[in-house]
């Protein structure tokens, strides 16, 4: 849905809680956009715009083209956003559980009514990387997408290796300072950076992937033992998520603790950082470096989109949805693995032994997941990285 110059962006805001409350700041201070509605449950008598917690009010409004969903979650939000799509309002979203869950679906939902989805803000946080991914489709193919994507992950890793804190105390410290949530389990298992690699995938390689086909491994069972192991190899222990493009026209998608050599740009990413590269095929690898969580580095994602769909960008990042399966059988690495207690899988995949840990000769993704699932290896205290 587009609107007249002679006025601003009408925007109904689903949400206004930690990205909710920057992109209500953003608008304050434009003329060419202005908050319609609030969703809210309860009262917000700090709010200088209509509240309200009836949404068939919004969708029901004709002078509202656009509303930014930023609750989090599956319902209402699924249900609010379907609604605003049917009812030929653009749609922008942080809520990357439904962008990767439901993409096929809301992507053509979206072209059928004629009106824009955007989610720069599910994938990242404050780096532009969709919009990034998408200049660079326009040019040529994409090979292959990589990075650090989860802030929270990364924060426990860099302390660990840089100031000698335990898992535990890593953790506690990210809590503290707000980038790890009371219950961190969908950072630590990788849910949540399997849901950024799934849309990243989707949208380089203009396909469709299931969630639950890409193989994932958290940094729940890491120990300052796999930090050191790691140290003495002059790596740096990284929660890696890559996908690429097979010549079958199906992807490899995981991710993965990796071992990253100290020399990678990957490796020196501190804090709560990201850091996600595309290969191309003629301009090889590029990298994008920035904030991947907080208040104003989303919710500016999210104006940035509000801003391309005002000057006139109507389309998704990409207009295909071509379902693919996920193989990842091909992708061959050695990997350092901790396990109590050795069985015969293992014992036939030694290369070398550690103080803590093995080093596998190379091994197939697919395999040493399936593997790692089998032996429960995080319950039992275990522990493995790919050696990159």
């Amino acid at each position: 849905m587009l609107w007249r110059e002679d006025r601003p962006m009408r925007i109904a805001l689903l949400g206004c809680g930690t990205v909710g409350g920057g992109v209500y700041e953003f608008v304050q201070e434009r003329t060419d956009m202005e908050i319609a509605y609030v969703l809210s449950r309860r009262p917000r008598p700090d709010l200088n715009c209509p509240v309200t917690s009836d949404f068939s009010r919004i969708v029901s409004d004709p002078t509202v083209d656009t509303a930014i969903e930023v609750m989090g979650g599956r319902q209402p939000a699924y249900e609010y956003m379907c609604a605003a799509l049917r009812a030929g309002k653009n749609v922008v979203t942080a809520n990357k559980q439904l962008m990767s869950e439901r993409y096929g679906e809301l992507v053509q939902l979206a072209r059928e009514n004629h009106v824009a989805l955007r989610c720069s803000a599910a994938v990242g946080g404050g780096i532009r990387w969709l919009t990034n991914l998408e200049s660079t489709l326009d040019m040529e193919p994409v090979l292959r997408v990589s990075g650090i994507m989860n802030g929270t992950t990364n924060y426990i890793l860099d302390t660990m290796t840089t100031s000698g804190l335990k898992f535990e105390d890593a953790l506690r410290q990210a809590q503290a300072l707000g980038y790890a949530e009371v219950d961190p389990t969908e950072d630590l298992n990788g849910a949540d950076a399997r849901r950024k690699l799934v849309i990243s995938t989707n949208v380089a390689f203009g396909c469709v992937v299931q969630e639950p086909e890409v193989t994932t491994f958290g940094i729940a069972g890491v120990r300052a033992c796999d930090i050191g192991a790691a140290r003495k190899m002059h790596r740096v222990v990284k929660l890696m998520a890559s996908a690429r493009l097979l010549d079958s026209g199906d992807v490899a998608c995981y991710l993965e603790p990796a071992m990253m050599p100290q020399g990678m740009h990957e490796a020196a990413v501190p804090e709560n950082f990201n850091l996600i590269s595309i290969t191309g095929m003629h301009i090889g690898k590029q990298s994008f470096y920035g904030q991947g969580a907080g208040r104003f580095p989303t919710a500016y994602n999210v104006m940035q989109d509000c801003l391309d769909i005002r000057n006139g960008l109507t389309r998704f990042y990409t207009d295909k949805l071509r379902p693919a399966r996920v193989d990842n059988s091909s992708i061959m690495r050695p990997y350092y693995v901790r396990v109590n207690g050795m069985d015969r899988w293992l014992q036939t995949r030694i290369d070398k032994m550690l103080d803590c840990g093995i080093i596998t000769t190379p091994v197939a993704v697919s395999e040493i997941h399936a593997w790692a699932r089998e032996r429960k290896l995080t319950e039992t205290g275990g522990f493995l990285a790919s050696l990159r």
